[in-house]
């Protein structure tokens, strides 16, 4: 797997995001989304980020949290597959951490025609996303995996 996808730092003071990030979703104006990560109280969160609105936004506890500074995935061949219940397909790739060591997945949900990235956390059966100044939760979901 090395080689095939890197994480590039960016903050939102920059403006823009990397050539070739991974776009993963569309907000509820039509706004591009693009996957990332931040860190969080001794985690390292997955994050959704909108280049047009200046923002990066993780879930966490229940709440939706901004963040300055962050990275962006910029991929090579990753694709989306379905699953539910905290399973996670074959190729999924480990995005973050929780502080206790459980592996952490980006995920994305559509709900209402709009389509969120998350993160799947298998031990809690569903994909956390960031959405409306809160967490929400869906136990289907889509998994990024490696092709």
């Amino acid at each position: 797997m090395a080689g095939t996808y890197r994480w590039v730092p960016a903050c939102l003071n920059q403006g823009s995001i990397p050539p070739g990030a991974l776009r993963v979703g569309t907000d509820a104006d039509g706004d591009e989304i693009y996957a990332g990560r931040a860190p969080h109280e001794g985690e390292i969160v997955p994050a959704k980020v909108i280049p047009n609105k200046n923002v990066c936004f993780i879930s966490f506890c229940g709440e939706e949290i901004l963040k300055d500074q962050f990275e962006v995935l910029v991929p090579t061949f990753f694709a989306w597959q379905f699953a539910s219940n905290g399973e996670l397909p074959p190729g999924a790739v480990n995005f973050g951490v929780t502080a206790d060591g459980e592996r952490l997945y980006y995920g994305r949900v559509t709900r209402d025609g709009l389509t969120t990235p998350g993160k799947i956390q298998p031990s809690h059966g569903c994909c956390y996303f960031p959405l409306d100044g809160g967490e929400q939760s869906s136990t289907e979901y889509e998994c990024l995996v490696l092709i």
